[in-house]
Protein backbone atom coordinates (compact mmCIF):
# COMPACT_ATOMS: atom_id res chain seq x y z
CA UNK A 1 0.00 0.00 0.00
CA UNK A 2 2.84 2.39 0.85
CA UNK A 3 4.43 1.83 -2.59
CA UNK A 4 1.10 2.55 -4.28
CA UNK A 5 0.65 5.77 -2.31
CA UNK A 6 4.20 6.81 -3.22
CA UNK A 7 3.44 6.21 -6.90
CA UNK A 8 0.17 8.11 -6.69
CA UNK A 9 1.91 11.16 -5.24
CA UNK A 10 5.04 11.12 -7.42
CA UNK A 11 5.23 13.96 -9.96
CA UNK A 12 6.01 12.71 -13.48
CA UNK A 13 7.76 14.50 -16.34
CA UNK A 14 5.55 16.59 -18.66
CA UNK A 15 3.68 14.50 -21.25
CA UNK A 16 5.75 11.43 -20.29
CA UNK A 17 2.61 9.27 -20.03
CA UNK A 18 -0.37 9.39 -22.41
CA UNK A 19 -3.71 7.71 -21.66
CA UNK A 20 -6.27 9.38 -23.95
CA UNK A 21 -7.82 6.09 -25.03
CA UNK A 22 -8.88 5.33 -21.45
CA UNK A 23 -11.24 8.30 -21.62
CA UNK A 24 -12.41 8.38 -25.22
CA UNK A 25 -12.33 4.73 -26.29
CA UNK A 26 -13.82 3.13 -23.17
CA UNK A 27 -17.56 2.43 -23.42
CA UNK A 28 -18.45 3.49 -19.88
CA UNK A 29 -16.47 6.75 -19.80
CA UNK A 30 -17.53 7.56 -23.36
CA UNK A 31 -21.17 7.36 -22.32
CA UNK A 32 -20.45 9.59 -19.33
CA UNK A 33 -18.62 12.08 -21.55
CA UNK A 34 -21.55 12.10 -23.94
CA UNK A 35 -23.79 13.14 -21.05
CA UNK A 36 -21.35 15.95 -20.22
CA UNK A 37 -21.60 17.22 -23.82
CA UNK A 38 -25.29 17.93 -23.29
CA UNK A 39 -25.08 19.37 -19.79
CA UNK A 40 -25.38 23.15 -20.11
CA UNK A 41 -24.53 23.65 -16.43
CA UNK A 42 -20.89 22.55 -16.77
CA UNK A 43 -18.07 23.40 -19.18
CA UNK A 44 -16.50 19.93 -19.28
CA UNK A 45 -16.91 18.41 -22.74
CA UNK A 46 -18.79 21.08 -24.69
CA UNK A 47 -19.73 24.67 -24.13
CA UNK A 48 -23.29 25.79 -23.60
CA UNK A 49 -25.89 25.53 -26.35
CA UNK A 50 -26.17 29.32 -26.49
CA UNK A 51 -22.41 29.70 -26.92
CA UNK A 52 -22.25 27.04 -29.65
CA UNK A 53 -25.09 28.68 -31.58
CA UNK A 54 -23.34 32.04 -31.35
CA UNK A 55 -19.99 30.47 -32.25
CA UNK A 56 -21.25 28.62 -35.32
CA UNK A 57 -23.10 31.68 -36.56
CA UNK A 58 -19.91 33.73 -36.27
CA UNK A 59 -17.80 31.01 -37.95
CA UNK A 60 -20.21 30.68 -40.87
CA UNK A 61 -20.28 34.45 -41.41
CA UNK A 62 -16.62 35.19 -40.74
CA UNK A 63 -15.35 32.47 -43.07
CA UNK A 64 -18.14 32.97 -45.61
CA UNK A 65 -19.23 29.34 -45.54
CA UNK A 66 -21.52 28.07 -48.27
CA UNK A 67 -22.19 25.11 -50.50
CA UNK A 68 -18.70 25.17 -52.01
CA UNK A 69 -16.91 25.34 -48.64
CA UNK A 70 -15.09 22.29 -47.32
CA UNK A 71 -14.78 22.17 -43.53
CA UNK A 72 -13.21 19.57 -41.24
CA UNK A 73 -13.63 19.41 -37.46
CA UNK A 74 -10.78 17.68 -35.59
CA UNK A 75 -12.07 16.05 -32.41
CA UNK A 76 -15.68 16.59 -33.46
CA UNK A 77 -17.20 14.51 -30.64
CA UNK A 78 -20.98 14.00 -30.99
CA UNK A 79 -21.27 16.40 -33.92
CA UNK A 80 -22.48 19.52 -32.15
CA UNK A 81 -20.45 21.82 -34.40
CA UNK A 82 -20.45 19.71 -37.55
CA UNK A 83 -24.24 19.39 -37.62
CA UNK A 84 -24.71 23.12 -37.14
CA UNK A 85 -22.12 24.02 -39.78
CA UNK A 86 -23.71 21.64 -42.28
CA UNK A 87 -26.95 23.61 -41.97
CA UNK A 88 -25.14 26.51 -43.63
CA UNK A 89 -24.65 24.31 -46.68
CA UNK A 90 -20.95 23.61 -46.14
CA UNK A 91 -19.42 20.26 -47.06
CA UNK A 92 -18.48 19.10 -43.55
CA UNK A 93 -16.28 16.28 -42.27
CA UNK A 94 -15.80 15.33 -38.63
CA UNK A 95 -13.02 13.14 -37.26
CA UNK A 96 -12.88 11.57 -33.79
CA UNK A 97 -11.68 8.26 -32.38
CA UNK A 98 -14.65 7.77 -30.05
CA UNK A 99 -17.05 5.38 -31.77
CA UNK A 100 -19.69 6.20 -29.18
CA UNK A 101 -19.57 9.93 -29.88
CA UNK A 102 -19.67 9.39 -33.64
CA UNK A 103 -22.64 7.02 -33.37
CA UNK A 104 -24.53 9.89 -31.77
CA UNK A 105 -23.20 12.39 -34.34
CA UNK A 106 -24.48 10.27 -37.21
CA UNK A 107 -27.86 9.92 -35.55
CA UNK A 108 -28.02 13.68 -34.97
CA UNK A 109 -27.16 14.47 -38.59
CA UNK A 110 -29.94 12.15 -39.76
CA UNK A 111 -32.45 13.75 -37.39
CA UNK A 112 -31.46 17.24 -38.56
CA UNK A 113 -31.55 16.13 -42.21
CA UNK A 114 -28.00 17.24 -43.01
CA UNK A 115 -25.12 15.41 -44.66
CA UNK A 116 -21.87 15.08 -42.69
CA UNK A 117 -19.00 12.70 -43.36
CA UNK A 118 -17.53 11.12 -40.24
CA UNK A 119 -14.16 9.42 -39.81
CA UNK A 120 -13.68 7.19 -36.76
CA UNK A 121 -9.90 7.49 -36.49
CA UNK A 122 -7.09 8.91 -34.42
CA UNK A 123 -6.53 12.20 -36.22
CA UNK A 124 -2.79 12.07 -35.54
CA UNK A 125 -2.52 8.83 -37.50
CA UNK A 126 -5.31 9.23 -40.06
CA UNK A 127 -4.51 9.58 -43.76
CA UNK A 128 -6.93 12.38 -44.59
CA UNK A 129 -7.64 12.92 -48.26
CA UNK A 130 -8.49 16.13 -50.06
CA UNK A 131 -8.08 19.82 -49.30
CA UNK A 132 -10.14 21.96 -46.92
CA UNK A 133 -11.06 25.63 -46.77
CA UNK A 134 -11.50 25.63 -43.00
CA UNK A 135 -10.06 23.42 -40.25
CA UNK A 136 -11.49 23.80 -36.76
CA UNK A 137 -10.29 22.38 -33.44
CA UNK A 138 -12.54 23.45 -30.56
CA UNK A 139 -12.54 23.16 -26.73
CA UNK A 140 -8.76 23.68 -26.45
CA UNK A 141 -8.08 20.14 -27.72
CA UNK A 142 -4.76 21.39 -29.10
CA UNK A 143 -3.58 21.92 -25.51
CA UNK A 144 -3.99 18.25 -24.60
CA UNK A 145 -1.33 17.21 -27.12
CA UNK A 146 2.36 16.75 -26.38
CA UNK A 147 4.79 19.03 -28.28
CA UNK A 148 5.73 16.33 -30.80
CA UNK A 149 2.05 15.53 -31.34
CA UNK A 150 1.24 19.18 -31.98
CA UNK A 151 4.04 19.35 -34.53
CA UNK A 152 2.72 16.20 -36.21
CA UNK A 153 -0.77 17.67 -36.28
CA UNK A 154 0.39 20.98 -37.77
CA UNK A 155 2.20 19.08 -40.53
CA UNK A 156 -1.09 17.35 -41.32
CA UNK A 157 -2.96 20.65 -41.24
CA UNK A 158 -0.49 22.16 -43.69
CA UNK A 159 -0.93 19.29 -46.14
CA UNK A 160 -4.75 19.40 -46.21
CA UNK A 161 -5.36 23.15 -45.99
CA UNK A 162 -6.14 25.02 -49.21
CA UNK A 163 -3.75 27.83 -50.14
CA UNK A 164 -6.18 30.52 -49.01
CA UNK A 165 -7.77 28.42 -46.29
CA UNK A 166 -7.83 29.06 -42.54
CA UNK A 167 -7.57 27.21 -39.24
CA UNK A 168 -9.61 28.16 -36.21
CA UNK A 169 -8.54 26.80 -32.85
CA UNK A 170 -8.62 27.85 -29.21
CA UNK A 171 -6.03 27.37 -26.48
CA UNK A 172 -5.71 27.81 -22.75
CA UNK A 173 -3.88 31.00 -21.78
CA UNK A 174 -1.16 31.85 -19.28
CA UNK A 175 -3.82 33.81 -17.41
CA UNK A 176 -5.73 30.55 -17.02
CA UNK A 177 -2.58 28.82 -15.80
CA UNK A 178 -2.27 31.32 -12.95
CA UNK A 179 -5.56 30.00 -11.55
CA UNK A 180 -4.39 26.37 -11.36
CA UNK A 181 -3.08 25.21 -7.99
CA UNK A 182 -1.51 21.93 -6.93
CA UNK A 183 -3.75 19.73 -4.83
CA UNK A 184 -4.57 16.17 -3.88
CA UNK A 185 -7.98 14.72 -3.12
CA UNK A 186 -9.55 11.34 -2.51
CA UNK A 187 -13.14 10.19 -2.95
CA UNK A 188 -15.21 7.07 -3.37
CA UNK A 189 -16.80 6.87 -6.84
CA UNK A 190 -15.30 10.26 -7.75
CA UNK A 191 -17.18 12.32 -10.36
CA UNK A 192 -20.42 10.46 -9.67
CA UNK A 193 -19.21 7.12 -10.99
CA UNK A 194 -17.55 8.54 -14.09
CA UNK A 195 -14.62 6.13 -14.11
CA UNK A 196 -16.42 2.80 -13.73
CA UNK A 197 -19.83 1.20 -13.39
CA UNK A 198 -18.37 -0.81 -10.52
CA UNK A 199 -17.49 0.71 -7.11
CA UNK A 200 -14.05 2.35 -6.92
CA UNK A 201 -11.91 4.71 -4.94
CA UNK A 202 -10.12 7.51 -6.75
CA UNK A 203 -7.24 9.86 -6.07
CA UNK A 204 -6.90 13.14 -7.97
CA UNK A 205 -3.48 14.78 -8.04
CA UNK A 206 -3.20 18.16 -9.77
CA UNK A 207 0.40 19.10 -10.59
CA UNK A 208 1.74 22.26 -12.22
CA UNK A 209 4.93 22.86 -14.21
CA UNK A 210 5.81 26.54 -14.05
CA UNK A 211 8.68 26.53 -16.53
CA UNK A 212 6.68 24.78 -19.27
CA UNK A 213 3.28 26.27 -18.33
CA UNK A 214 1.66 22.84 -18.14
CA UNK A 215 -0.83 21.32 -15.71
CA UNK A 216 -1.67 17.68 -15.08
CA UNK A 217 -4.82 16.14 -13.63
CA UNK A 218 -3.81 12.60 -12.65
CA UNK A 219 -6.60 10.25 -11.65
CA UNK A 220 -5.73 6.96 -9.95
CA UNK A 221 -8.76 4.65 -9.99
CA UNK A 222 -8.66 1.73 -7.57
CA UNK A 223 -11.19 -1.05 -8.05
CA UNK A 224 -11.46 -4.44 -6.38
CA UNK A 225 -8.93 -6.13 -8.65
CA UNK A 226 -7.31 -3.34 -10.69
CA UNK A 227 -5.55 -0.01 -10.42
CA UNK A 228 -5.70 2.36 -13.41
CA UNK A 229 -4.17 5.79 -13.85
CA UNK A 230 -5.43 8.45 -16.28
CA UNK A 231 -3.32 11.48 -17.17
CA UNK A 232 -4.96 14.63 -18.49
CA UNK A 233 -2.36 17.16 -19.63
CA UNK A 234 -2.96 20.81 -20.52
CA UNK A 235 -0.45 23.08 -22.24
CA UNK A 236 -1.01 26.83 -21.71
CA UNK A 237 0.04 29.48 -24.24
CA UNK A 238 0.55 33.20 -24.60
CA UNK A 239 0.57 34.97 -27.96
CA UNK A 240 4.33 34.85 -28.40
CA UNK A 241 4.65 31.18 -27.49
CA UNK A 242 1.85 30.06 -29.81
CA UNK A 243 3.03 32.27 -32.68
CA UNK A 244 6.55 30.85 -32.43
CA UNK A 245 5.29 27.26 -32.38
CA UNK A 246 3.08 27.83 -35.43
CA UNK A 247 5.80 29.64 -37.41
CA UNK A 248 8.02 26.58 -37.08
CA UNK A 249 5.41 24.73 -39.16
CA UNK A 250 5.11 27.58 -41.69
CA UNK A 251 1.91 29.05 -40.26
CA UNK A 252 1.13 32.58 -39.17
CA UNK A 253 -1.55 33.93 -36.85
CA UNK A 254 -3.88 36.21 -38.75
CA UNK A 255 -6.33 37.18 -35.99
CA UNK A 256 -6.74 36.91 -32.21
CA UNK A 257 -10.01 36.58 -30.30
CA UNK A 258 -10.99 35.75 -26.74
CA UNK A 259 -12.98 32.71 -27.87
CA UNK A 260 -14.29 30.88 -30.94
CA UNK A 261 -17.42 33.03 -31.10
CA UNK A 262 -15.34 35.99 -32.24
CA UNK A 263 -15.35 37.88 -28.93
CA UNK A 264 -12.80 40.73 -29.02
CA UNK A 265 -9.33 39.98 -27.70
CA UNK A 266 -9.00 40.33 -23.92
CA UNK A 267 -5.58 39.71 -22.38
CA UNK A 268 -7.22 38.62 -19.10
CA UNK A 269 -9.16 35.76 -20.70
CA UNK A 270 -8.48 32.20 -19.46
CA UNK A 271 -8.28 31.07 -23.07
CA UNK A 272 -8.06 32.61 -26.51
CA UNK A 273 -8.77 31.76 -30.12
CA UNK A 274 -6.71 32.32 -33.25
CA UNK A 275 -7.28 32.31 -36.98
CA UNK A 276 -4.25 30.75 -38.65
CA UNK A 277 -3.15 30.80 -42.27
CA UNK A 278 -0.24 29.41 -44.23
CA UNK A 279 2.93 31.47 -44.12
CA UNK A 280 4.39 33.10 -47.19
Amino acid sequence: MFKLLEKINTKVQPFSVRTASKIWADEHTSEKMLAFHFNDTINAASRSTAFMNRSVSWIATHFNLGKDSKVIDFGCGPGLYTTRLAKFGANVTGIDFSKYSLDYAKKLAKEENVSVQYLCEDYLQADIKGKYDLIIMIMCDYCALAPQERKQLLTKFHSILNKNGAILLDVCSWEGYKKISTQSSYEKNMLDGFWSKDPYYAFLNIDTYDKEKISLDKYTIIKKDTVDTVYYWVQYFNQEMLSKELSQSNFKIDEYYSDVSGSPWNEDSDEFAVVIRKGS
